[in-house]
């Protein structure tokens, strides 16, 4: 059987670590990384996150994700609404969100149809 095109050319593969120029520049990208992308440890242990606003320990999570199934269902009708009073542009984003909006409320809704309620065992 003819093949329309050849074969690449067979190279040997390479380490991008084999020169000590590609091993400078991993470690000092390595390096940008971390000082961007790591905290430092004085500042993880400073950190204490906000308790302004927070879900009391004691919410089931039936009441929780009906909660949520509300809260996404206000925010994609007034996606909606924006959408209608906005031009072109701007209209296609508004309406994209609400569409994001629409899918996680279908996904939160699939997850309160398969929720099981547990009752407490009758006493008989």
């Amino acid at each position: 059987m003819f093949k329309p095109t050849p074969n690449p050319p067979e190279s040997e593969s390479t380490s991008p670590y084999q020169s000590p120029d590609s091993k400078k520049l991993h470690g000092a990208a390595e390096r940008a990384l971390d000082h961007y992308l790591k905290p430092s440890a004085s500042t993880q242990q400073n950190h204490k996150p906000s308790t302004m606003f927070q879900v009391a320990p004691d919410q089931d999570n039936e009441s929780l994700l009906a909660h949520a199934c509300e809260s996404l269902a206000s925010a994609s009708i007034m996606s909606s609404d924006i959408a209608a009073h906005v031009d072109s542009p701007q209209r296609h984003t508004i309406l994209a969100i609400q569409q994001v909006i629409m899918l996680a409320e279908l996904a939160v809704n699939r997850v309160l149809d398969n929720y099981e309620i547990h009752q407490p065992p009758s006493r008989s």
